[in-house]
């Protein structure tokens, strides 16, 4: 049952209003003024309010604008009986969701009410779906270093300052960063997040801070920039370590002066941008070889996180390993396998070059490959299917051992390459048919240039089938 709020300093009206609308199934409360309609919204969840504009003790489009800084999402209706066209453009612009005349039509109250109601239901699911859709994934691990991590994400995050995550690629510094923006009171802001070392330097300042039509060859029309979209929100600049010397002294203005200029452009524009950095250099290195600004750097550098590298924390190997394998197989819609201790035993081993990123990679190729149990022997056999020979300390004393059982007959390959390719042409097989043999989409999916892929393709032979 929805529950409503009338805010009205006319018995009357609050008396006919709640009659008819407890009459629809509605459960309503009603107050006289508006300081204690504010009272009553602080403490209660209400799904609408319907607000009088003239009343004692506060104006109602103070009520408005004060309660829409407490719960922004709120459906108002505003009602007066004195309305004019004027009146209900300025309570639109503050906020309100529609504006009825006294006496209020009871068609058109009950409509009102109902699509008022509609679209708080609307913007709520849509807030959930957005979460969803994020994939925002916990930070799994039990080891000290991740709970230290996890308790300074919870003291930092509520506040403005900024952070600056450091780690090697594929460690989980995104994941950091993405935690920051959750937990932080930018949560509903957008987190814009900007690849410093995929954007080339010549176009890294009209990527940041956008551009004005005509400022250069390309610059057909205007373009906002990273800064102005992320403006109530996050900016993660991640690999900010690889940003051009003019375009960190721009950014080292933005955050000094909350500033910023499009590029060709004169007029300064406010933005009110939370920064947080990420890097996989040693930035103090890279200030002493004259490629990185120490004045940005301790701008930047309020807060540091370092997320440590897979191998120095083994211990939270299987936890990740494990909610990898339910993630994989509920996405692929198939029981969950299981991870034999000897396996397990075997990932803890391995040199995890590519971090949790190749954890990943690994357990959804284990996925793929193996039978119900994943074992020791298939963690040897998969560990490396593409690259060279070098999978690992445990790889050389039990790869004899892999030549037995899992349902596979190895004595039909004459040489190691031999397997690589089988368990490669398989791999990208699966892929592609998931995928629907969109190869573009494949080649991203299993982090190859879409070239390399048709060249596979090519080399086993691969065809959709009929």
């Amino acid at each position: 049952m929805s529950k409503l709020l009338i805010i009205d300093d006319e018995r009357a009206i609050r008396s006919t209003l709640r009659e008819i609308l407890e009459y629809e199934n509605y459960e309503v409360d009603d107050v006289d003024n508006g300081i204690d309609g504010l009272e009553m919204i602080k403490k209660n969840n209400y799904d609408l309010v319907l607000c009088d504009i003239k009343m004692n003790k506060m104006d109602g489009m103070e009520v408005l604008e004060t309660a829409l800084g407490i719960k922004p999402d709120l459906p108002f209706i505003m009602i007066s009986g004195h309305g004019t066209v004027e009146t209900a453009v300025e309570a639109s612009k503050k906020g309100a969701f529609d504006f009825i005349s006294k006496p209020p039509d009871l068609n058109r109250l009950l409509i009102t009410v109902r699509n008022g109601l509609d679209r708080g239901s609307l913007v709520s699911e849509t807030k959930v779906l957005k979460r969803r859709v994020s994939k925002t994934r916990d930070i799994l691990g039990v080891s000290d270093t991740i709970t230290r991590i996890k308790e300074t994400i919870d003291r930092v995050a509520p506040t403005e300052a900024r952070v600056l995550i450091t780690g090697a690629n594929g460690s989980g510094k995104e994941l950091v960063a993405r935690w920051l923006h959750e937990k932080s009171n930018r949560s509903d802001g957008q987190l814009i997040e900007v690849n410093c070392a995929a954007i080339p330097s010549e176009l890294i300042e009209s990527e940041l801070f956008g551009h004005e039509k005509g400022s250069f060859t390309s610059a057909v029309k205007q373009r906002i920039g990273k800064f102005e979209l992320a403006n109530g929100g996050t900016l993660f600049l991640d690999e900010i370590g690889d940003m051009s010397m003019s375009a960190q002294a721009k950014v080292l203005r933005a955050l000094q002066e909350h500033k910023i200029t499009r590029v060709g452009g004169e007029k300064e524009l406010d933005v009110n941008v939370r920064v947080i950095a990420a890097t996989n250099k040693d930035l103090l290195k890279e200030i002493e070889e004259g490629n990185f600004r120490m004045d940005l750097y301790h701008r930047l550098n309020v807060i540091n996180i370092h997320v440590p590298h897979l191998t120095e924390r083994i211990d939270d190997i299987p936890v990740i390993a494990q909610s990898f394998l339910e993630e994989i197989c509920g996405e692929y819609g198939m029981p969950v396998k299981k991870i034999g201790d000897n396996a397990m035993n075997a990932l803890k081993q391995l040199p995890w070059t590519g971090n949790v990123r190749e954890l990943r990679n690994m357990i959804e190729r284990l996925i793929i490959l193996s039978d119900k149990t994943i074992t020791e022997n298939d963690v040897i056999a998969f560990a490396n299917p593409t690259g060279g020979t070098n999978i690992g300390a445990a790889s050389s004393s039990i790869l004899a051992s892999a030549q037995q059982g899992n349902g596979l007959d190895y004595d039909k390959f004459t040489s190691f390459q031999d397997y690589k390719d089988y368990a490669e042409k398989k791999y990208i097989k699966f892929k592609l048919e998931k995928n629907n043999w969109n190869v573009s989409k494949t080649a991203d999916d299993i982090d190859i240039q879409r070239s390399h892929l048709y060249s596979k393709i090519e080399k086993f032979g691969l065809k959709r089938a009929e």
